[in-house]
Formats: structure tokens, C-alpha cells, sequence
């Protein structure tokens, strides 16, 4: 039997690149005095992928920091940075290798915070014939977007691996072309296709590339040196609930996930694939970096990788890219 896959909340990789109640969840509303209105620009549909957000909307974590903010969607027609250089979002989440590509076109950007310690991107394969390291993909076909050529060839070059031995096959980002065996493996997001393959009962192997080599911080949170230097006490303040939400998240995926229903009941969500989801995220966002400094936390070393790493992708970029400042208030608090 044929199985149909929904279409992912990533599919945008083909082309190139009402509120639960407060009592319900057992919390108390808090409210404060004086808000300032504040959008909050994500990367992408709604979806668990942000749930650590629609906590602290929903328990007024922002609220009670004096902020009112505003959960902007993205999309593939939605993206991330021009409403952050215009300042009419304060902060968006993007990724290393993106904001690298806008700060070379002269994009005053800084990242502050990381809430992807491992980066997302994974190949997929059946697990009758897996890839369980990245030499395995030699000889195989992996359905891919071609504008991923340049990650594909950063993980050969990483591993050693020969990359004219692999052969890519352009595909929509759907699990379907492996299901029929069109394709041996597909390079994607940890958190979907494998996570939609599951679900139907297909049995997958995830390979995550972050395990070999492949360090390129991803749903990052930048805003711009003019915001850092003039809006730094909104800017506080937001980290602040992000990193009260997301350790809530941490503690209840479950419940994070039927939050994400009841906040977005008309985003097409289901269940099973969201709380799947959810799960799959918590190793990629938490590590003992985090439990030893905090959410969103990074080092010298591993930005020292990242740079290598978007060395790579044909990303230059320096150190200073990276702001911790922010992080390191809103933790010493």
C-alpha cells in the first residue's frame, strides 16, 4: 500500500533554502504594570518547534517582564531578516550559515542566544539498508535539494568521505522517494522526515550529522548592533522568557505539545507527529553545555567550529559574529 506523507514544515529545503488557559497547565497569570509591544519574528509555521515560546507567552513569562510580544510566523514567503534589520521585529531565530550569508551582505547582525546546540540536519535512511556513518553513503543515491549541495560536500570533506561517489537525486522534501525506493537515503531535518516515516511505521535510521563533524548552530536568536546597543533591556527581558519557557518545555514535551495545538488549532498539527517532534528536539536544544550555563549557551570552542565549519559552506566569518552578553545577564540573574 501506497503511504501519503503530509507535506513538512521544511518543505521550503526543496526549493533552496485559542490559548490554553493558564489554569489549565496549573499556573497563575501574572501580569505587569507596563508593557511594551515587542514582535518576535520565528523561522518558520508554527509548530512544537517553538513551544518553548507559546510558554512563556501563555504563562506570562514576557508579561511579567514588562513586554508584550508578538509571535510573528515565517514561512517560505516570511523570512526572518528583513524584518529584524528594519527593526519592526526586535528578534528572530535563523541559523549560522544564514545570518553568515546576511552579515557578508552587510547586515549589522549579532547572535545572542542558541537554542539548537546540535545542528537539525541529518540523512535518512531505511534501516534495511541504513547509514549509520557518513563513508556509508558512498555509492548510494540520496534525494536532496541541490541548493544543499555545499552541506552535503561540507560533511564529505569533514569525514573524508569521496562525494563524486554519492549520487544526488533532486527531490521534493517528502519521505516518499525513499519509500519507493527511488532514493537510498535523503538528507533533511532530524525532527520531520524521519519523525513522518515513524509515524506511518516506517522503519527509518537517522544519522545525525552534528555526531560527525557537521557544527553549524541553528534556530539561533540574532538581532541587530543598533537593538543591542538601545533596546537592551527589551532584549534582556525576552531572552529571560525564552529561557524560563524552554526550560518548562524540557520538563513537559507532552504538555508543550497540546499548547501548541490549542494555541494554533487551525495549523493542521497532528498530534502523535507533534509530540514525536517535540520529543526528538530536547536532545538537539539541551547537552551538558546547557545544564552546566544555561539555555542558549556556547563556548569559544564551539564557535571555533562553527567557523570552520561555514568555512566549508563558503561562510567567512569571525568570532565576533557571536554576542553572549545577553545570555550571560539573563543567567547570572
Amino acid at each position: 500500500m501506497k503511504r501519503s506523507f503530509p507535506l513538512s514544515r521544511r518543505s521550503v529545503l526543496a526549493t533552496g533554502a485559542s490559548a490554553l488557559g493558564a489554569a489549565s497547565l496549573g499556573l497563575s497569570p501574572r501580569l505587569a504594570q507596563a508593557q511594551t509591544a515587542v514582535n518576535f519574528q520565528l523561522s518558520w509555521l508554527h509548530s512544537t518547534q517553538f513551544a518553548g515560546s507559546y510558554i512563556a507567552q501563555d504563562r506570562g513569562l514576557w508579561t511579567e517582564r514588562g513586554l508584550s510580544v508578538s509571535l510573528q510566523p515565517g514561512g517560505p514567503n516570511a523570512p526572518v531578516e528583513p524584518p529584524v534589520v528594519s527593526g519592526s521585529a526586535l528578534m528572530g531565530i535563523s541559523a549560522a550559515d544564514y545570518t553568515a550569508a546576511a552579515v557578508s551582505e552587510g547586515a549589522p547582525f549579532k547572535i545572542i542566544g542558541v537554542a539548537m546546540q546540535n545542528n537539525p540536519f541529518a540523512i535518512a535512511s531505511l534501516s534495511a539498508n541504513p547509514v549509520n556513518q557518513p563513508s556509508d553513503m558512498e555509492g548510494m543515491r540520496i534525494g536532496m535539494a541541490l541548493a544543499n549541495t555545499p552541506v552535503l560536500q561540507a560533511l564529505c570533506t569533514i569525514n573524508d568521505v569521496d562525494f563524486d561517489a554519492i549520487e544526488i537525486v533532486p527531490t521534493q522534501y517528502s519521505p516518499q522517494p525513499l519509500v519507493a525506493g527511488e532514493v537510498d537515503c535523503l538528507l533533511c531535518w532530524a525532527t520531520d522526515l524521519p519523525v513522518a516515516m515513524t509515524v506511518q511505521g516506517v522503519d527509518n535510521t537517522t544519522m545525525l550529522m552534528a555526531d560527525h563533524g557537521y557544527a553549524v548552530h541553528s534556530q539561533t536568536y540574532i538581532v541587530t548592533e543598533d537593538s543591542l546597543a538601545n533596546r537592551r533591556e527589551e532584549i534582556v527581558a525576552l531572552m529571560a522568557g525564552e529561557v524560563a519557557g524552554w526550560a518548562a518545555y524540557r520538563e513537559d514535551t507532552a504538555a508543550a505539545t497540546d499548547l501548541t495545538l490549542a494555541m494554533y488549532p487551525d495549523a493542521g498539527l497532528d498530534r502523535e507527529t507533534q509530540l514525536l517532534q517535540a520529543e526528538r528536539q530536547v536532545p538537539l536544544m539541551f547537552s551538558d553545555l546547557t545544564d552546566a550555563n544555561g539555555f542558549g549557551w556556547w563556548t569559544d570552542q564551539t564557535v571555533a567550529a562553527n567557523i570552520e565549519t561555514l568555512g566549508l559552506l563558503g561562510r567567512d566569518v569571525s568570532a565576533d559574529l557571536w554576542d553572549r552578553s545577553i545570555l550571560e545577564e539573563v543567567h547570572s540573574v
